[in-house]
């Protein structure tokens, strides 16, 4: 997210707030990195995952290096800006591209639904099984199939 949020402050010219988040964002994907080693090392019965090997975390990795070493050279010699103490807030509510969430709320209860007709679905007051013996399985009897011969008139043409 600070790699992003850094794309988007040197986009609007405030190359020393996007350095600073970039740097956070560097920070974390050390943290990340060797936390994925560590997994992947792990014994254990599950599959041998192996996240710090995926796609998105090696081009994630790059594109940090990449994005702060272009701020840090365009910072040197077009804005001249001062790289704050303190990494930038991320906004976390986003206010655009999402539709807002209906909240669920359980349908009435129709009036046919009575404790007594609730009750009368109560398993354990359900008739015995029956222990008579199923009829056998009739035997099946092979039917003949007709022998169709392929016609060689029917009437249709390739062309």
């Amino acid at each position: 997210a600070y790699c992003y949020h850094g794309q988007t402050l040197l986009v609007s010219d405030k190359c020393g707030e996007a350095i600073r988040s970039l740097q956070e964002s560097e920070k974390s994907f050390v943290k990340a990195e060797a936390l994925c080693k560590e997994y992947g090392e792990t014994k254990g019965p599950g599959t041998t995952a192996k996240p710090s090997g995926h796609l998105f975390f090696r081009k994630l990795g790059s594109l940090i290096k990449n994005t702060l070493e272009k701020c840090q050279r365009e910072n040197g010699f077009i804005y001249f800006q001062k790289v704050p103490p303190e990494a930038p807030q991320l906004e976390l509510k986003a206010n655009y591209g999402l539709v807002e969430p209906v909240p669920f709320e359980f349908p009435a209860l129709n009036a046919h639904w009575t404790p007594e007709t609730v009750a009368g679905f109560d398993l354990t007051k359900r008739p015995k099984e029956d222990t008579t013996k199923p009829k056998p399985d009739e035997e099946v009897k092979p039917l003949k199939e007709p022998d169709i011969k392929p016609q060689k008139d029917s009437g249709c043409q390739i062309s």
